[in-house]
């Protein structure tokens, strides 16, 4: 007897456990990364609907998230990237039971009771954590400490051996290095002199290691990052690790043009060779771009129907190819004597002056067909994502006027799955590498010829350099910090790395000058690092750049991940890929091989 009262209240208890999910437990939803189980529990005597939204998405419509019926319970997964709005509303109300806003940890159980208030006799939403969840940040952690100490390796030992010289060999794998040209216009300067009675002129270390220090985090958020959100791009305004790399790179593309052509012209190479020159380079990465990192080969033969015009390679070539046209017509053969004049503190922008107007009139361009530009059933001037955004009022206007110019000229073969697609609901496709964005690009590439006629017109004089380079950067920072009033939405202009927005491209800028600077004076000032690993990248870049878009998803630079509900292994995989096309550069580096084009 004793036995069947305890085999019947076991087995109640079971129907209760079971029944808090909805049904039995075998339908309960799985959770995997970036989410957590959150059981809604209705002590109600009517239905009530639960609604969703999150706070990163700019004044979007609520979402459906979940229907639960009198006196029952339902389970639903949500996302724990960012903070969540949640709604409950009732039906026979038709008013709001109550709402919150809340972060929820990745892999925890959260349950929401609703029921009536014994103190005002209103409805009310009772939370409690039923599964603590997991650490999700602690994978960063640990990796970050892990490569604290590689840099130790890398910076302090070579450091500690170029002072001590405590032996020719620890000095010969620690401290020596190829020596490379100042104009930084490829790696074939890095190779041995042949004649050692013939001085050969350092090249700019601290460019290389920009370069390379770029190029490994945009193989690193190219992986993945890990699965984290920081890591990824931004859904649509705002700014995360991998809305920083693409400017940077660019950047030094004109820094390096700046440097490269001042060394040909002083060789006395013609302007006809000149054009030579930038038209092959430039057709060669268009059509790296159209031809091979457009798709992926287990896609199969290319197909005009889903080929995509735009592109990173085809957005680097053109920027490549203005800002040597700059240059090749409206750059100074020989720097002039220094003279007494009103203008000496900003020479090196006077001098440019036919290079600035050109500028300015491009940047004029972006802004007036950005916002003054008439597009179909979208307010003018419009810089939203479209979708549930902006409370639904235009679903089909991603992008405005640069979205709209896009589709006009590149119709379907443009990018289909912006970032703003999942957290927006768009519709539209939208190519982050589009027209107008390349405007911009060009001038962010400007800024990075400003820092090349720096680094030329005060060489010698590291102080004047360092302090103008700064001098830049607040000056970015400001107008970059005008344009946003210091919000992420409602600024005049947002930073927006879709759109490439001029409060991008400033505030990009502003980083870029602080960067540089300090490479510089860490690497070629003071030699206290020799930039290493990141030299090695910076010096084939082409080639890193190609072959991780290429191969890098098959193995060994990554695998089929088994273990998906937390961040460990997508993590591993993100720097274990990245490690590995570190060491390809370097072992390429002593071979002296480097891809140049």
């Amino acid at each position: 007897m004793e036995t069947r009262r305890l085999l019947q209240t076991s087995l109640t208890v079971l129907i209760l456990l079971t029944s808090s999910y909805g049904g039995h437990s075998k339908s309960k939803p799985a959770v995997k990364m970036d989410q957590a189980l959150l059981t809604f529990h209705n002590q109600l005597t009517e239905e009530v609907q639960v609604f969703y939204t999150s706070d990163y998405c700019y004044e979007c419509v609520y979402q459906h998230l979940a229907t639960v019926k009198p006196n029952n319970s339902n389970a639903s997964v949500v996302s724990t990237k960012f903070t969540l709005t949640m709604r409950v509303d009732s039906q026979t109300r038709n008013e709001s039971l109550c709402r919150w806003s809340q972060t929820y940890g990745e892999g925890g159980y959260f349950s929401v009771r609703i029921q009536m208030s014994e103190a005002t006799s209103d409805p009310s939403c009772i939370h409690k954590v039923d599964k603590t969840p997991n650490n999700a940040y602690l994978p960063v952690l640990v990796a970050a400490l892990s490569l604290a100490v590689i840099a130790l390796l890398f910076v302090v030992v070579p450091f500690i051996c170029r002072r001590r010289r405590t032996s020719k060999f620890i000095e010969t794998i620690c401290c020596q290095g190829p020596q490379n040209s100042l104009d930084n216009d490829g790696p074939h300067a890095s190779e041995a002199e042949h004649n050692t009675t013939e001085a050969k002129p350092k090249r700019l270390r601290s460019l290389d290691t920009f370069r390379g220090f770029s190029l490994t985090v945009m193989v690193f958020v190219n992986y993945g990052g890990g699965g984290y959100w920081f890591f990824q791009h931004a859904p649509w305004n705002g700014l995360t690790v991998a809305d920083l790399v693409m400017p940077w790179f660019v950047f030094i593309i004109g820094t390096s043009v700046m440097l490269a052509f001042r060394s040909m012209q002083r060789r006395g190479v013609s302007r006809l060779q000149l054009l030579r020159k930038i038209t092959w380079r430039t057709v060669v990465l268009l059509m790296l771009g159209f031809c091979f990192l457009n798709y992926s080969p287990r896609d199969g033969p290319l197909s005009w129907s889903w080929l995509r015009i735009p592109g990173v390679l085809q957005r680097l070539g053109f920027t490549y190819f203005v800002l040597s046209l700059l240059q090749t017509f409206w750059g100074q053969r020989e720097i002039p004597l220094t003279a007494h004049h009103w203008w000496n503190p900003i020479q090196d922008v006077v001098l440019y002056w036919p290079q600035w107007l050109i500028i300015i009139l491009l940047e004029t361009l972006w802004l007036c067909i950005t916002f003054l530009m008439p597009v179909p059933n979208c307010p003018t001037g419009y810089l939203g994502a479209g979708g549930i955004g902006d409370n639904g009022l235009y679903p089909n206007c991603t992008g405005g006027a640069a979205g709209y110019v896009d589709r006009w000229m590149f119709g379907d073969n443009m990018f289909r799955y912006p970032t703003c697609k999942e957290m927006y609901h768009t519709t539209q496709p939208f190519d982050p590498e589009g027209v107008l964005g390349t405007i911009n690009s060009i001038v962010m590439g400007f800024l990075g010829m400003q820092a090349g006629k720096i680094i030329i017109y005060y060489k010698g004089m590291n102080c004047h350099i360092l302090c103008r380079f700064l001098v830049w950067a607040i000056i970015l920072g400001i107008f970059a910090a005008i344009l946003t009033k210091c919000t992420r939405d409602g600024g005049f202009i947002p930073v927006n790395k879709n759109l490439w927005s001029l409060s991008y491209v400033m505030c990009m800028g502003c980083f870029s000058f602080l960067l540089l600077g300090g490479m510089y004076f860490v690497t070629d000032v003071k030699g206290w690092w020799a930039g290493r690993p990141f030299v090695y990248p910076g010096m084939n870049s082409i080639f890193v750049y190609v072959g991780h878009s290429l191969l890098g998803f098959y193995f060994p630079f990554s695998w089929e991940m088994r273990f998906q509900a937390s961040h460990w292994e997508w993590l591993f995989q993100s720097l274990w890929g990245t490690a590995l096309w570190v060491l390809i550069a370097y072992l390429l580096y002593r071979k002296k091989f480097f891809l140049k084009i």
